[in-house]
């Protein structure tokens, strides 16, 4: 590859990023940054979460979404279109199935990271919530009690 061609092609790299920052930045009116919404909505998972004393998954869906095409996840890895109808355990995803396939500590962080995705209020039922992981998540614990 010539200088020039190289470029060629990291300038229009840098534009296509350029107009991704600017489009994901403006929002139309009444969606400020505090009041993002998901457009596929978050999944809260909480089918074994509540009795196995640990907070409901959240599962940011868009943000998996804009990485990743539809096929990947519900074609490739078998997830079902129902949230809570894959029966995803911590030893399914230890064995490397459903998130385990990525989330391994090479693709993705780790299943060690707990709180990374086990977020939610407790007590959340498994659904598709179509706001964002802030409204869903509990707050943090105080330095203290850590």
């Amino acid at each position: 590859m010539n200088r020039q061609s190289h470029f060629r092609g990291a300038w229009r790299a840098a534009v296509w990023l350029a107009l991704a920052l600017i489009t994901g930045a403006v929002a139309p009116a009444g969606f400020g940054p505090r009041e993002a919404r998901a457009e596929y909505g978050d999944v809260v998972l909480n089918n074994y979460s509540d009795a196995a004393g640990v907070r409901p998954v959240v599962f940011p869906h868009w943000f998996h979404r804009i990485r990743f095409r539809c096929k990947v996840c519900h074609s490739d890895l078998g997830f079902k279109f129902t949230a809570g109808g894959n029966g995803i355990n911590m030893l399914k995803i230890i064995d490397g199935q459903y998130c385990g396939a990525c989330h391994n500590g090479s693709v993705a962080w780790s299943v060690e990271n707990c709180d990374l995705c086990h977020s939610g209020k407790p007590g959340t039922p498994t659904l598709v919530h179509e706001s964002t992981i802030q409204k869903l998540a509990a707050p943090p614990k105080p330095a203290a009690a850590r």
